[in-house]
């Protein structure tokens, strides 16, 4: 399948993840953010006014199969699954967790993330929406995926349920190879063009130790 976008380090293709997967090979880490199946659980507040919001209800009304997560974390050696306690998940020695700085009354104050890894469990503080206006309704903080992918010492980085494309900007960022994949083309090309900005001079983060 020809990609949507390819700059030589970062490649998005637009499509379903259970064709396109088995074409790509094995990466060193999964990083990634499936719908946890909140679709008619959100309530509250007037975000839903938002128009970003509108074609999540459908999207994130249930989780995707296990077998096809299942097929996503044996694609690669390390794996990182946001909403992972939303699953059935092998027991995890590391979990992750991003507690969110900032509180709302009908919100998740902390958000939990299943690993692989055979390491102590981390936690990541930070506000809510720190990179401005959101593009995709579920989108993570740039910041919360850099740390992530600075936990492991990974080249290459997959994310099949990629939205907004944060997974592949924190690759970029920090010098990794990246592939995302997203059925919704429109978020396929807001990652492109979040791709096409400038590299941010993060550095590489300090590795773990135990």
């Amino acid at each position: 399948m020809k990609p949507y976008f390819d700059d030589g380090q970062c490649v998005i293709y637009h499509g379903d993840c259970r064709e396109i997967l088995p074409t790509l090979g094995t990466f060193d880490l999964l990083l990634t953010d499936p719908p946890y199946g909140h679709g008619d659980k959100w309530s509250g507040g007037t975000w839903a006014s938002n128009p970003i919001y509108s074609a999540a209800f459908e999207w994130d009304s249930s989780p995707v199969e296990q077998d096809l997560l299942d097929s996503c974390v044996a694609s690669a050696g390390r794996a990182i699954v946001w909403g992972g306690n939303y699953y059935s998940m092998p027991p995890s020695r590391c979990w992750l967790a991003w507690c969110k700085t900032s509180r709302m009354k009908t919100m998740a104050d902390f958000e939990l993330a299943w690993t692989n890894r055979d390491a102590p469990s981390k936690a990541f503080d930070e506000h809510r929406n720190p990179d401005g206006k959101r593009q995709h309704p579920t989108q993570k903080p740039l910041s919360l995926f850099l740390w992530c992918i600075g936990l492991e010492p990974a080249e290459s980085v997959l994310d099949p349920f990629m939205g907004s494309g944060t997974t592949l900007r924190a690759a970029k960022d920090l010098g990794r190879r990246s592939v995302g994949i997203d059925l919704e083309e429109r978020y396929c090309e807001i990652a492109a063009k979040r791709l096409s900005q400038q590299v941010l001079g993060f550095g590489e983060p300090e590795k773990e130790t135990r």
